[in-house]
């Protein structure tokens, strides 16, 4: 009998911890979108000079797109931010600050590594795709969580 309430002792103190080191569906999307959203903004700044030889602004389409997006990527930005209390992180909106630039410095690190034009001409499509998407293409895309860039936490169950 005492194993048994150790049992469900134990197993009601866990499913909380174990629900704060996991990802809703909702955080899944939240955090890809901001990689999407922060990888583009990398894209946009790193290219425009080539750009500009094609009558391009990236940067300029990156803010439009950014623009024309916001309230997705605030709600993105708040629905991490919840992640982030629930889990105790004492400082959240600096915990998704961090998450921002450690997108940043991934896609500036392939950046730094290849020659200027091949970046581009590898990432300057992304612009080009995000820029003609509306808020539900938006969302499919960041929904989407591709092996080669998983999510922070693993997805809950169920």
């Amino acid at each position: 009998m005492r194993v048994f309430l150790g049992l469900i002792v134990i197993c009601i103190f866990a499913v909380p911890a174990y629900a704060e080191e996991c990802y809703s569906k909702a955080e899944v999307e939240a955090e890809q979108g901001i990689r999407i959203h922060s990888e583009l903004m990398v894209i946009g700044l790193n290219c425009q000079h080539m750009g500009k030889r094609y009558g391009m602004d990236l940067y300029s389409d990156y803010r439009r797109f950014t623009n024309d997006h916001a309230s997705l990527f605030s709600k993105y930005e708040d629905i991490l931010i919840g992640f982030f209390t629930r889990r105790g992180d004492a400082k959240p909106e600096a915990s998704l600050n961090t998450l921002r630039t450690n997108f940043a410095n991934n896609i500036s690190t392939d950046a730094a590594a290849m020659r200027p034009d091949i970046f581009c001409a590898k990432y300057v499509p992304r612009i080009e795709k995000a820029s003609v998407m509306d808020r539900d293409d938006i969302r499919r895309w960041a929904s989407v969580v591709h092996e080669s860039h998983p999510v922070s936490y693993p997805a809950c169950p169920g």
